[in-house]
């Protein structure tokens, strides 16, 4: 083991010790082997030394060897094949719940025929990634079955991140996919109307809230959770949410969970009449509601758990530069660092920049 001052160190050297950035995040892992693009954000993060176990006679064809390593992005034809199986399922889960939603004032809900699906799935949630899955084929018409499915397992990962227990994982789940069946009730015209609602028709929509409660009354193999949530996720954390204007532990643990998973998709799904925001200025948003708004402690959870594995990213810029994510700042998740053409951008203080889109 050797201290090496940044600007001695070379590619394929192995760091021996925890690298940490002034304020105590952890930059680099002990056990990680330097890349070109590691020597960048040393750099960047102003590091002034590092303790390495130094790799002698590396020849040139093992530097190359490291670097094929170190940008492999897992593309292998056995991921694209199992992650093909994840949309199947979903289509097969589109295909479900617009019968389901489209049938459900005439006929009973098909309950356990949508678990059957929702578990399918579910089994393929490790090849689901809630910041850039994006539905195939996607119709602009069939929002509201999509940002059901989608916040159906945002919600599921977000019980389990929170530490609820697995019994209600499923339950969350099913609040998700169904928080929003009271809009089958809701005229047409102004479910889908682009402009300003009228002061009848905002009182007409909100009613979908009390609509899908009085739906799944009736509904069994769902817990009052998942009915409260169809009633309760517009509630906000002070008081100023409908139907009931409830505050905080008021409000059911499911609403305030599928809430944040509703607003996320809700503005990073194509509409009609609105483009798709960035993932990234929606978590933003999303983290600034979390005063008074939304539950703190579950946006804290979703924020934390949906940026943690994007290192390695490819993203677009607000400027138009086409850049990779190598770090990203526990205290500013929603700002990471970002290459670019070989030079470090860091978000947190080109304030005037953002990610506006993630390409991979």
């Amino acid at each position: 083991m050797a201290i090496f001052p940044v600007s001695d160190l070379k590619i394929g050297m192995k760091i021996i010790d925890d690298v940490h950035t002034s304020l105590g995040a952890r930059l680099m892992p002990k056990g990680k082997v330097l890349l070109p693009r590691d020597l960048e954000i040393l750099r960047a993060f102003m590091i002034q030394q590092v303790a390495v176990e130094e790799i002698h006679n590396t020849s040139m064809g093992e530097t190359a060897k490291i670097k094929r390593v170190g940008t492999q992005t897992g593309g292998s034809s056995t991921e694209a094949a199992t992650t093909d199986l994840l949309y199947q399922e979903y289509d097969r889960m589109l295909s479900l719940l617009k019968n389901a939603f489209q049938s459900v004032l005439a006929s009973e809900l098909p309950i356990y025929e949508l678990r059957h699906q929702l578990e399918a799935l579910i089994k393929n949630l490790k090849f689901y990634k809630v910041l850039t899955f994006t539905p195939r084929n996607m119709n602009e018409y069939d929002y509201i079955y999509h940002n059901a499915i989608l916040s159906s397992l945002t919600s599921y990962l977000l019980a389990k991140w929170h530490g609820l227990p697995q019994k209600d994982w499923m339950q969350v789940a099913f609040a998700g996919l169904l928080h929003d069946i009271g809009n089958t009730k809701i005229d047409s015209t102004i479910l889908h109307n682009p402009n300003m609602l009228s002061g009848a028709e905002l009182e007409e929509m909100r009613m979908h809230t009390t609509y899908g409660y009085q739906l799944l009354r009736k509904t069994a193999a769902v817990n009052e959770g998942v009915r409260l949530t169809a009633l309760q996720h517009h509630e906000k954390m002070d008081g100023t949410g409908y139907p009931f204007h409830l505050t905080e532990e008021k409000i059911h643990i499911y609403a305030r969970i599928v809430a944040i998973a509703d607003i996320f998709h809700a503005m990073t799904l194509n509409r009609r009449y609105r483009k798709a925001k960035s993932p990234y200025l929606v978590l933003e948003q999303i983290k600034s509601e979390a005063f008074g708004k939304l539950d703190p402690g579950v946006v804290q959870t979703f924020i934390d758990k949906v940026t943690q594995f994007h290192n390695g990213m490819r993203v677009r810029l607000s400027n138009d530069n086409i850049g990779e994510i190598v770090f990203s700042d526990r205290n500013h998740p929603t700002r990471p660092m970002v290459s670019v053409k070989g030079q470090i951008v860091n978000l947190i203080q080109e304030k005037g920049l953002h990610i506006e889109e993630v390409l991979s």
